[in-house]
């Protein structure tokens, strides 16, 4: 047999506001690549309109649905980026795109890919550290 029945992505990501405030978990019923694909005249296109790829994984719903209420966490989509949000300007361009985004952070859709090639459902969990836009530092 195989040793694995599941993969799990947990950690920390920015929190679209105000449904994902500072300090809340969030269990993506969706992991989404948010900025792979191509800039063109007429805005960005997916690699999926490109012709190739996949840009999202949804967990199996009965996984997420008992993650989240053991844990009291909301659900929605959290896309992976490889650029974390530091505008308003940006944060507003994503949402526009992915209107169920409750999250962002860098290493979910990879983890998702790798588990889709083992066979094996994926779950991801984010703890919310920072708002999704201008940065605080």
């Amino acid at each position: 047999g195989r040793p694995y029945t599941l993969v799990v992505s947990a950690g920390i990501g920015g929190g679209f506001q105000p449904d994902a405030p500072v300090g809340s978990l969030v269990v993506a019923d969706e992991i989404t690549v948010a900025d792979l694909g191509a800039e063109t005249p007429e805005g960005f296109t997916p690699v999926t309109g490109l012709g190739f790829g996949a840009v999202t994984h949804r967990p199996p719903p009965s996984l997420v649905r008992e993650l989240a209420d053991a844990c009291g966490a909301a659900t929605g989509a959290v896309l992976t980026v490889s650029t974390v949000t530091g505008s308003a300007g940006r944060a507003a361009a994503l949402r526009l795109r992915h209107p169920r985004a409750l999250a962002e952070a860098m290493e979910g859709f990879g983890v998702a890919e790798a588990a889709v090639l083992h066979g094996l459902p994926v779950l991801e969990v984010r703890a919310v550290s920072n708002p999704v836009g201008p940065r605080d530092r």
